[in-house]
């Protein structure tokens, strides 16, 4: 397989600019060589696009700026902070519904949420695409994709807690 030379020519001329920026926005070398490599990956893909190759330079930061934000999301929504940090934030879920929730019942669960809503929380925690992804598949706008999120979290939080809840005994 051949390499574009005006891509190899490209990739000569900004890899180490980009390099360092990305080293500069992350403090990492193996993040830096993946933003630059992810960057040049989209330059290769939607490149063509550029009507003014004046811009190339700026395009391909630009292009890395946004990669770094969304790695900078994902790690947000991922962190690794001791449970006694972040204990008071967790939802109050008794130890007997969580024993009760297995795979099954979440699926069926999920599946009695509106399409509507079930889809961006799909999107979002299944899929690990950003609100403007989400809002750009479902052709939605942004705030949009927010709310359906967040009311479709509680809609699943009261199902779950329906679904698990102990029976009730008759008196």
């Amino acid at each position: 397989m051949s390499v574009d030379p005006e891509f190899e020519k490209l990739v000569k001329l900004y890899y180490q600019d980009l390099y360092r920026f990305g080293f500069s926005l992350t403090r990492s070398e193996a993040d830096a060589c993946d933003l630059t490599q992810q960057t040049f990956y989209i330059w290769a893909n939607k490149g063509h696009q550029l009507k003014d190759l004046g811009k190339v330079k700026g395009w391909l930061f630009t292009t890395l700026h946004r990669e770094f934000l969304q790695m900078s999301r994902r790690q947000e929504r991922f962190t690794d902070e001791p449970i006694s940090e972040v204990a008071e934030n967790l939802p109050h879920v008794s130890a007997d519904v969580v024993n009760r929730i297995d795979a099954q019942t979440m699926l069926e669960v999920l599946g009695q949420i509106d399409e509507g809503y079930r889809a961006p929380l799909v999107l979002y925690y299944n899929e690990d695409l950003s609100y403007k992804e989400i809002a750009d598949v479902l052709e939605i706008p942004l705030g949009t994709v927010q709310s359906r999120i967040a009311r479709a979290k509680m809609h699943l939080c009261q199902l779950l807690t329906e679904t698990t809840s102990p029976p009730q005994q008759g008196k």
